[in-house]
């Protein structure tokens, strides 16, 4: 073999073994405030996102916010002060939709928070003007709305599936729609840093319950994501058993119809693409046997071989 081929070898192996390396690098790390739906106000759905080795967060809906953060210090993710982290770390929020689990945390915390950016589509943007930040239920803190803005947040409305940078952080945003209890919309948000992804559903029912066609959709867009490595993991709901009755879903998922739509997604990104991909679990209802019994559903169906992350409150982990 000449010199030259050796050489050539030498640098497909090294090329070779930095992308390897690259791939499996995290691309985002998530701290997880609250990760439950239902009763406990302290435990309440909302996640921080940032791109790997950053403090540029985002937070992925605001049901619990303080005594997420407070749980967070107390398990040494962060080193800093609850203020500091609200007022500095935090650099905006994305609401999936207006229902109190999921944005009491965000009104609650208005007055000790920091200037930044509120973002959701237009109908949970209009609810949360005309029914929270209003002047009388709770004093306005955004840029437009009822009664006196205050302008400490932006209220920015994102439009469906065009792509809106996150201020302060290097991240981008899509919005897709979601049925949660169709006619009432829900949010799903891909975030992008560089060439990773990332998805987070709001609340959701399955597409034959809802008689929509949302999440085949939004499983169409991000199919190429998939298949291409890019898109690092999905959080998605499971709020209830497969005992529970169609007509008392109330737009959420059981195990059954998560791994039905998980099936669908699988067929349109290739078979086999999903073995290893991470799914986070999110909005688990209480009580805990019901909770018991969803991961027992999950791990006994689970033939796409996924590996299913059931996030703890104040404990960060890597995408």
């Amino acid at each position: 073999m000449s010199l030259f081929n050796r050489l050539l070898i030498c640098i497909l192996l090294i090329s070779t073994n930095v992308f390897s390396q690259k791939l499996k690098q995290p691309s985002f790390q998530v701290v997880p405030l609250g990760v439950k739906g239902g009763i406990d106000e302290k435990n309440l759905s909302a996640y921080l996102l940032a791109p790997a080795k950053t403090n540029d967060y985002i937070c992925l809906d605001a049901g619990t916010i303080n005594a997420g953060i407070e749980k967070a210090i107390e398990n040494k993710t962060f080193k800093i002060s609850t203020s500091e982290i609200l007022r500095k770390y935090i650099k905006g929020y994305l609401i999936s939709h207006a229902h109190l689990d999921h944005v009491s945390g965000l009104i609650i915390n208005s007055p000790a928070d920091s200037s930044k950016t509120v973002y959701a589509t237009k109908k949970c943007m209009e609810m949360m003007e005309n029914h929270y930040f209003n002047d009388q239920t709770w004093a306005n803190f955004g840029d437009q709305g009822p009664g006196f803005p205050l302008k400490k947040y932006h209220f920015q409305t994102l439009n469906i599936s065009e792509e809106t940078p996150l201020s302060n952080t290097t991240m981008t945003v899509k919005a897709f729609p979601l049925s949660h209890v169709n006619p009432f919309e829900s949010t799903a948000f891909l975030i992008r840093n560089g060439d990773s992804y990332a998805l987070y559903l709001g609340d959701t029912g399955p597409d034959e319950v809802e008689k929509s066609t949302n999440l085949k959709e939004l499983w169409t867009a991000i199919a190429p994501l998939i298949k291409n490595k890019q898109l690092k993991g999905i959080f998605i709901e499971v709020s209830f058993p497969n005992e529970q009755p169609d007509k008392f879903l109330f737009g959420h998922l059981t195990p059954n119809y998560l791994m039905k739509e998980l099936h669908s997604l699988e067929e349109l990104a290739g078979k086999g693409t999903l073995k290893g991909f991470k799914i986070i679990v999110t909005h688990l209802k209480p009580p805990t046997k019901n909770i018991i019994k969803i991961k027992e559903q999950l791990k006994n169906q689970n033939d796409l071989g996924l590996k299913i992350i059931y996030p703890e409150q104040g404990k960060r982990f890597d995408l």
